[in-house]
């Protein structure tokens, strides 16, 4: 048969095959490799304010999501089907919605395709389009020359139309290369905030201390496996501390010999915790071990030449280990055991001298078990020896700048290595005798090490190998990072410290770096952004005098230091969530919003953060604010066009952004003593557009709408007359407008106020009012944190056209008739369990309401069946969507669902009939449109298991008071009313329920 020549597969069998088909998946990704552009051709992307973006989104591409699978194989069975009439525009319909989810999930990001090539090919053609004196090009142009610079002839045009909505903020119709350069900066800006913020980390302040009253140095600090914390002092004796330093155990080690001894002194201590044994290096030029858990005294090496300074010890492998030590000749002297365990017992059935049996170090060396070395490294003593098993290397310091760090190796790897082997072979044939240790240390070749010269010497180093990084300090307050493996410059130099540094300590697990220095200061670093992330001062951390010793515990988290008292810092750590719990924040959502013109939801948290999240996947879209010059957002709104933010703080200023980058275009303040803001919304009046504010400075704040305004900082409009004169005398909490003129205002103090915008007069005001039974209710809450206008014709008969919802006490909802001079029509309570309603929504033709109370539940109720007589009408629907109190509640009638916020770090998006779609923030994408993608007949995990989503059972209220639970807080919330908390009965069905499936309470 001929190579390459294409062959009909045999039917004999009955079957038919298909050859060379692939799957729908295949040729989907071949779709977006192929819309990748020059990354697809070969040309390699190099824009560095890309990178990070890139980072995610190929961690993103790397799996599908289920869902996602199983549609585009349903669509594989059906599109070699047979199908007629509407049957087959449905499948089409199906199939586009598939695939438009498919290219919103994976489809690359415009910006990531940016190079510098690129970017001169773009300022070309800019410069190029820019036509008849005008230095800017329109949307039409600037698709254009995108889809030719960026060779993205695939891209859609919406897409490219979105960035250039984005640039366009003000909606000029034109930008020009210093808007799209602008942009591109400020968005990059913002994402290396973001990566910043992520990396935060604190130590809890003060740190917690324990007086230390001797006033005699510590020589170390170690941690067990147990986190016993070990310290021993310069006078032997030895504490045994819990990791938040209650003392444990205390011992004096030197006091056990005759009467007429001199004092000894400890110059160091290490654990060798695989042979649950302390060593110590003495004065007395002695390493005595001792048992770690009784203290009792075990064995000791003798006669050293030199002074032990420095003391370390690793464990090298099975029964085997390595034990060094620095002394005042800048000598590193290296004991390397074999057998460990049975040498240890051998010695420790020697004679004892002192009450501790020993051994002296001319009969240790020559012990078949035993290797021993001494190199010649520094010409001064050494400050710090270690050895480190993953680079199988021993690293010195030295203060003298020569050889101020020096890299070696264990064993000698040239000609030493033979003499060391005559040694040993001599021991082994029973020539001891003859044979004289020669203390002379020996010299490295300069191929066994490598040498660091550094100004001033240093004093104190860490290697990490999962960095591939050593890092040193010093006497100059710097602290310099090198590769261990070249010693010609460092790749990056940390200044902030302001006096020498005695203490580093890599924590590879969270690529950060933890320094002190003498003068009581500790920093953390980030490695990989070089930069400072927190630093404990003295007078922040407590820690006053000279620091003796410091160690840091990996697994406590936790950096212990001696000076005149011993102290703990330790990090502060965000507790870990369950596996399946999902928060879109990490703090409390104080509001959200929906902006149609780029189909994303904004969300404000009480830390400044605001988060933009791309409603149609759930996928978070970007992020920015967080920083400690901003204030708490309270409230937020957007544009007519829905392509700038709004928000209110607490610090009584109003922002406005473009949220697509985080460009704050204008600060909106009172001048003088400003207040918080409660609530803020856009408002057209003819053909001026305006921002409107309310707060507790119980005024209202107009400010007018120039985006052409170069000023940053903008004051409000003069306050009207009637407002100054007759308006609110309690904090103002919510705003609303009806358009055309009218705006209503609601108070802490129950009292509501309809205004003419045009005349700045009011038109009625009237007071939330109370039925008999909480007349005298002391405390009770008649605060009105929503309002909302409602046009329904159905309301006619009973108001005017225009009518006004306002929430009222213990859950109940009051309706106004507006244009009657304020005329009360009627109430009902739309909390069945008579918890405050925090927000009010309405569909587009007002026909529903939606109403959330302060435990988490929404309402749905047709306000077409509205009777004022009905006290208590039945609601079409309702399910917990929170835990806590609901801060945001949106409908977005387009797409028929309800997106919500809360204070339980979470915004979630909600079919209109209350099925979960999911929780923004997620692992999982969504699409809209797609039910299957959703997480429903699933409910937060959060609201399954909260006490107060049990359903209705008298067996379940036999022995708990469910009921008193609801409200725990009431006191905090002015009095909710307790006689109607305690009468409810709590239910929450695992879905949403409609009252016609449900009994009444």
């Amino acid at each position: 048969m001929p190579l390459g020549k294409k062959v009909r597969s045999s039917s004999a069998s009955g079957r038919l095959e298909t050859q060379h088909v692939t799957s729908i998946l295949s040729e989907l990704g071949s779709t977006e490799r192929n819309r990748s552009g020059p990354a697809s051709r070969g040309e390699k992307v190099t824009a560095d304010f890309s990178a990070q973006r890139r980072a995610g989104v190929s961690e993103d591409r790397e799996e599908q999501p289920e869902w996602l699978i199983r549609e585009l194989l349903k669509q594989n069975r059906h599109r070699h089907s047979v199908t007629l009439g509407d049957q087959a525009q449905i499948m089409e319909r199906q199939h586009r919605s598939i695939t438009d989810s498919t290219h919103r999930l994976y489809s690359l990001q415009i910006d990531e395709t940016l190079s510098l090539n690129s970017l001169q090919k773009l300022k070309l053609a800019f410069e190029e389009s820019e036509t008849g004196g005008l230095r800017s090009i329109d949307a039409k142009s600037f698709g254009r020359i995108v889809k030719m610079c960026l060779g993205l002839p695939e891209t859609s045009n919406a897409h490219i139309q979105g960035l250039f909505k984005k640039i366009d903020y003000s909606d000029q119709g034109r930008i020009s290369w210093g808007d799209f350069c602008a942009h591109m900066l400020q968005e990059y800006k913002e994402r290396q905030e973001t990566v910043r913020r992520s990396k935060q980390v604190a130590f809890t302040l003060p740190a917690t201390m324990k007086t230390l009253c001797h006033g005699i140095p510590i020589t170390n600090i170690h941690s067990t496996h147990d986190d016993t914390v070990v310290t021993v002092r310069e006078d032997g004796f030895v504490n045994y501390w819990s990791p938040d330093l209650k003392p444990l155990k205390t011992k004096h080690m030197f006091n056990e010999g005759p009467a007429n001894r001199k004092s000894k002194w400890a110059s160091d201590f290490t654990l060798m915790t695989e042979y649950n044994k302390l060593m110590i290096g003495t004065g007395d030029r002695e390493i005595q071990l001792y048992e770690l858990s009784t203290l009792d005294p075990y064995c000791q090496i003798n006669a050293l030449d030199t002074l032990p300074l420095t003391l370390d010890y690793s464990y090298t492998g099975p029964d085997k280990c390595c034990i060094l030590y620095g002394d005042t000749e800048g000598c590193v002297t290296i004991i390397l055991i074999a057998s460990v365990g049975d040498t240890l017992r051998l010695w420790n059935k020697l004679p004892k001298i002192e009450n501790i049996p020993s051994i002296a170090i001319d009969n240790t060396v020559l012990s078949p078990n035993v290797t021993f070395v001494r190199w010649k490294v520094h010409q001064d003593w050494v400050t710090q020896a270690k050895y480190f098993p993953s680079f199988q290397a021993v690293v010195s310091s030295s203060n003298e700048e020569s050889s101020s760090l020096v890299i070696g190796c264990l064993l000698p790897l040239t000609e030493a290595e033979q003499q060391l082997c005559e040694i040993r072979e001599a021991c082994y044939e029973g020539k001891t005798k003859k044979i004289q240790l020669s203390w002379t240390p020996q010299l490295r070749a300069s191929c066994d090490q490598t040498v660091f010269t550094i100004h001033k010497g240093v004093k104190t180093f860490d290697l990490c190998q999962k960095h591939s990084l050593l890092v040193t300090g010093g006497m100059d307050k710097l602290i310099r990072m090198w590769n261990p493996h070249f010693s010609g410059k460092p790749i990056g130099i940390l200044k902030g410290h302001c006096a020498p540094i005695i203490y580093l300590h890599i924590s590879p697990e969270d690529s950060q770096i933890f320094s002190v220095s003498i003068d009581n200061t500790v920093k953390i670093w980030d490695i990989q952004d070089q930069c400072c992330l927190f630093t404990a001062e003295p007078k922040a951390s407590g820690i006053h005098g000279d620091i003796s010793a410091c160690s840091y515990s990996s697994a406590m988290k936790s950096l212990y230091i001696t000076a005149d008292c011993m102290a703990v810092l330790s990090l502060k750590i965000r507790p870990r969530l369950h596996s399946r719990l999902t928060v879109s924040h990490n703090e409390p959502v104080m509001c959200c919003g929906y902006s149609e013109e780029f189909r994303q939801v904004v969300s404000c948290t009480d830390g400044s953060v605001v988060k933009v999240w791309d409603f149609d996947t759930g996928r978070q879209v970007f992020e920015f604010g967080g920083t400690h010059d901003l204030s708490v957002i309270t409230c937020m709104t957007f544009d007519t066009k829905g392509r700038r933010l709004i928000t209110g703080g607490r610090d009584g200023c109003l922002k406005i952004w473009n949220f697509n980058n985080g460009q704050c275009l204008k600060t909106l303040k009172k001048d003088g003593e400003c207040h918080e803001v409660c609530d803020c919304i856009f408002l057209k009046v003819h053909r001026n557009f305006y921002v409107m504010s309310v707060g507790r400075d119980r005024k209202i704040d107009v400010y007018s709408d120039i985006p052409e305004d170069v000023h940053h900082v903008q004051t409000p409009q003069p306050s009207w007359q009637d407002d100054l004169k007759n308006g609110h005398k309690d904090d103002i909490l919510c705003v609303a407008h009806c358009p055309p003129s009218l705006v209503a205002t609601s108070s802490y103090d129950g009292e509501i106020i309809v205004w003419n915008v045009i005349s700045g007069r009011i038109q009625c005001r009237f007071v939330s009012p109370l039925l008999a039974e909480q007349q005298n209710v002391e405390g009770l809450d008649t605060s009105v944190p929503s309002i909302i206008f409602l046009k329904n014709s159905r309301l006619q008969q009973f108001s005017s056209a225009t009518a006004l919802l306002s929430s009222g006490a213990v859950g109940c909802v009051n309706l106004w008739s507006v244009l009657s001079g304020g005329k009360f029509v009627g109430s009902f309570t739309a909390s069945r369990f008579h918890q405050k309603i925090t927000k009010l929504a309405k569909t587009d033709k007002d026909t529903l309401l939606y109403a959330a109370d302060r435990t988490g539940y929404i309402y749905v109720y047709n306000m077409e069946k509205f009777a004022p007589e009905q006290r208590s009408p039945r609601a079409e629907n309702f399910w917990r969507a929170h835990t806590s109190t609901i801060t945001g509640l949106q409908i977005v009638d387009n797409d028929q669902v309800v997106l919500t916020s809360s204070n339980d770090y979470t915004v979630r998006l909600w079919s209109a009939h209350g099925e979960f779609i999911g929780t923004f923030g997620q692992s999982e994408s969504w699409s809209v449109h797609i039910s299957s993608s959703w997480k429903h007949p699933a409910v937060p995990y959060e609201v399954l298991i909260d006490p107060l989503s049990m359903p209705d059972h008298e067996i379940l209220n036999l022995k708990t008071g469910l009921s008193d639970a609801i409200n725990p807080d009431t006191k905090a919330h002015r009095g909710e009313r307790k006689s109607e908390t305690k009468r409810s009965k709590l239910r929450l069905p695992p879905t949403s329920t409609s009252d016609t499936d449900s009994e009444e309470d």
